[in-house]
């Protein structure tokens, strides 16, 4: 079996893990960077992005990723494709192993692995993606000013977004499955009080429709057994607030998650309990999901790794 022995090893290509490789290139760590199924992160599954600093006129989620790769590389980041099947953090140097069977050997780990948002697993979900279908009212509610939206869900985020996108849109329909919210008290008694919101119970969505983008969507209400309704919802954005998961399987048995799968740091650091392994962006982010706030961890576990480094 092929061997290497890296310094440090940044597994996740999102802001995180290139922002991770621009600080860790530029400090001599002679970073490898293991992209992921994924090269880029969630960013390239969006099509502008307005709310990045420095791009006053937005930036297309793509070419934003693309060019903190070229960063990268002109630090001396080392980029490589490819996916970890397996860690073995019980001793350093940490143990991590590749689709292809090579072994490679690291003294700091930095994981950026990122978060998938979960969909209800609709063809329509990806044909509409970056046309209508988003999983983060932060990053793409904007563009959703004085339109009308629906938001999937009925748990404390899926309020949350609600409540941002009212603030935006002329109208938020909030598609809960069960007959109750499952949020907070608190949330549900702001979501039913927000004068523009909708909530429609024991809804389930079947499909959307629309020849230029999200145009409607095709819905069921449950009524008694086995009696049900379906009509047709027009809207222009279809937002998936059902939660994330953590890419963060491989590493569960070494580290601390919560029960969802988030990788527990040590306060506000991106420290792990293991020495020496660091955890940054939304692999680690359960509040927030955003870009800005990734690059800044990445930014944060670089620097940890090089002090980890140099007093060791």
């Amino acid at each position: 079996m092929e061997k290497e022995h890296v310094r440090c090893l940044i597994v996740g290509s999102g802001p995180a893990g290139y922002t991770a490789a621009i600080y860790a290139s530029r400090a001599n760590l002679n970073p490898v960077v293991y992209c992921g199924l994924q090269t880029g992160g969630q960013l390239t599954q969006t099509t502008i992005v307005e709310n990045f600093p420095g791009y006053p006129e937005g930036i297309d989620g793509n070419q934003m990723m693309l060019e903190l790769r070229e960063q990268a590389e002109r630090f001396g980041a080392d980029l490589r494709d490819g996916v970890m099947v397996k860690a073995d953090l019980s001793k350093a140097p940490y143990t991590l192993t590749t689709d292809e069977g090579k072994e490679i050997e690291t003294d700091t780990l930095i994981i950026a692995t990122g978060a998938s948002a979960k969909y209800l697993g609709l063809a329509d979900e990806e044909k509409y993606k970056g046309e209508g279908v988003s999983a983060c009212a932060t990053c793409d509610g904007f563009f959703y000013r004085k339109k009308t939206v629906a938001v999937v869900g009925g748990g404390d985020t899926a309020c949350e977004e609600a409540l941002y996108l009212a603030g935006l849109a002329k109208q938020v329909y909030l598609i809960v499955r069960k007959p109750f919210l499952r949020a907070s008290e608190v949330m549900k008694k702001r979501v039913e009080e927000a004068e523009n919101i909708e909530i429609l119970y024991e809804h389930n969505t079947i499909g959307l429709y629309g020849n230029n983008g999200v145009e409607g969507a095709h819905l069921v209400k449950r009524k008694d057994e086995p009696d049900e309704e379906k009509y047709d919802l027009p809207i222009d954005g279809f937002f998936l607030a059902i939660g994330h998961k953590p890419n963060s399987d491989i590493f569960k048995e070494w580290l601390e998650t919560d029960e969802t799968g988030y990788i527990k740091t040590i306060g506000d650091s991106p420290c792990t309990k293991v020495p020496g392994v660091f955890a940054a962006g939304d692999v680690a982010d359960p509040h927030y999901r955003q870009a800005i706030t990734a690059a800044a961890s990445g930014c944060k576990a670089a620097i940890e790794a090089d002090r980890f480094l140099r007093m060791g």
